[in-house]
């Protein structure tokens, strides 16, 4: 929807397409440049072979259409750097207007949502969430207050009770005589009587044995 909207494609099909123009024409001019750089290096060959032919004026021609070369060479340099020049221009200038895409659309989305979603909601969603969270509260409140018979009971009463129970009981203990309270062992721990084990004959006879060497 938002490429639609912002033509994206359209723009993005025009850069790519001046890059692939901007490409072949740097490609054509190279290959040009190939071609008078060896036109170039032929007229020097034919110089040098007028030279030994003592031919000074074929060789100086030869020269002169060798400068022409150079300098032709030299444009198309210039040429490429111009194409070069234009072609870092153009790929920024595409990542920029990406990146400018890109934000707007997630500026639109961000838009979009907060239109989905405005503060009247939430201020109304909270509001909902702390009237439900007071009443469970007060849902607590009242599962945890006594009803019926114990409800009636009064706190202060029942605490001066439990006093008046715990002074009698110690004023009972001060009045009993100090006596030793024999020791208490718990059931199970009881001292293990040797149980008196059945002696064999041979022990019978060396007790007996025993018996007659001590008289």
């Amino acid at each position: 929807m938002f490429t639609r909207i912002f033509g994206k494609p359209k723009q993005e099909t025009n850069a790519v397409a001046t890059l692939d123009k901007l490409n072949e024409t740097l490609e054509m001019l190279e290959k040009k440049e190939n071609v008078l750089q060896k036109k170039a290096a032929a007229e020097v060959e034919k110089a040098k072979e007028f030279t030994r032919a003592k031919n000074k004026k074929a060789a100086i021609q030869c020269l002169k259409r060798k400068r022409l070369y150079e300098q032709q060479i030299e444009q198309l340099g210039n040429f490429q750097l111009r194409i070069h020049d234009q072609m870092i221009m153009l790929e920024g200038a595409k990542a920029t207007t990406e990146t400018v895409d890109a934000l707007r659309t997630g500026a639109a989305a961000m838009k979009a949502m907060q239109k989905a979603t405005n503060i009247d909601d939430v201020d109304k969603t909270m509001d909902e969430i702390n009237e439900q969270t007071e009443n469970m509260k007060l849902i607590q409140e009242a599962l945890a207050t006594p009803i019926g018979a114990a409800a009636d009971f009064d706190e202060d009463e029942l605490e001066a009770e439990l006093e008046e129970l715990e002074g009698a009981e110690l004023e009972e203990q001060l009045l009993q005589p100090a006596t030793t309270a024999p020791v208490q062992v718990p059931a199970g721990r009881q001292p293990a009587r040797p149980v008196p084990q059945k002696r064999t004959a041979e022990e019978d006879e060396l007790a007996a044995l025993q018996a007659e060497m001590a008289l």
